[in-house]
């Protein structure tokens, strides 16, 4: 299906400025599509009418909702054609626009347009926004259970609206956990490829940590379970005997507030 010229724009974090200027863009839409065209022929709405309006719409809606969210990154609005056969009556009112799917602005979006005037119509206009983002990706080919390092890793803008099985926007969020599949170069990591990688397994010798302002104390123990990074796990405390609950700070060593 054939589409509108894509528009892109970048978030500023001046929200109240980049609704005025959507609303001014999404005006300039409408006008840019039609211009050379008259809207109305012969008491009908013209289609490049209705992509102009749902263009603009879209424009002021993605950027209140990347504002709204604090998302950053850039998007793409891409308006698809419309039978240029379509007639409808000619509206006595201004076109109201309504995002009728989905609930976010974000990926195939379907518009609708709605003249409330003496002769009553409402038109569907899809639409295709994409939203790029800095994303985790694998910056080489990795093996299914490798521990993520530093040289596995890298940040790349990518379509977020494709993503269906969650992403990473840093790289430290990445490191230390395992893969549960193998992954090729400049693939995006979901979170549905990780785990929790185990730093400290049942039975080893591991260093308790107890700490209050000042005072630290450190002491022998053994791990009764495993546990992954910031992960609670059962420890025999080996000078007392007794099993306490500690949290993995470290390869070898948990920490416990005193």
């Amino acid at each position: 299906m054939d589409i509108k010229p894509t528009v892109s724009r970048r978030r500023s974090p001046l929200r109240h400025f980049n609704q005025c200027r959507s609303f001014l863009c999404g005006c300039l839409a409408a006008l840019a599509f039609v211009a050379g065209h008259p809207a109305h022929a012969d008491n009908v709405t013209l289609p490049d009418l209705l992509i102009g309006v749902t263009q603009g719409f879209l424009e002021f809606t993605v950027e209140d909702y990347l504002a709204t969210t604090q998302t950053p990154g850039r998007y793409e609005i891409q308006v698809k054609q419309l039978d240029p056969r379509l007639r409808m009556p000619m509206c006595d009112k201004e076109l109201t626009a309504t995002l009728e799917s989905p609930a976010q602005p974000i990926g195939r979006v379907t518009v609708r347009v709605r003249c409330d005037g003496a002769s009553p119509w409402t038109v569907f206009v899809p639409a295709q926004v994409k939203l790029f983002r800095d994303v985790v990706v694998a910056s080489r080919p990795l093996k299914r259970t490798g521990i993520l390092d530093f040289e596995d890793v890298a940040l790349r803008e990518r379509d977020i609206s494709q993503i269906n099985q969650g992403y990473l926007t840093s790289v430290d969020q990445a490191l230390g956990q395992k893969l549960t599949r193998p992954m090729v170069t400049d693939q995006v990591i979901t979170l549905v490829y990780l785990e929790q990688a185990e730093v400290v397994r049942k039975g080893d010798q591991v260093v308790i940590s107890a700490s209050s302002g000042t005072l630290s104390v450190k002491m022998p123990g053994e791990a009764l379970s495993n546990g992954g990074l910031n992960e609670q796990i059962r420890v025999k405390n080996l000078n007392s005997n007794r099993v306490i609950k500690a949290r993995v700070i470290a390869p070898g060593q948990v920490e416990v507030a005193l």
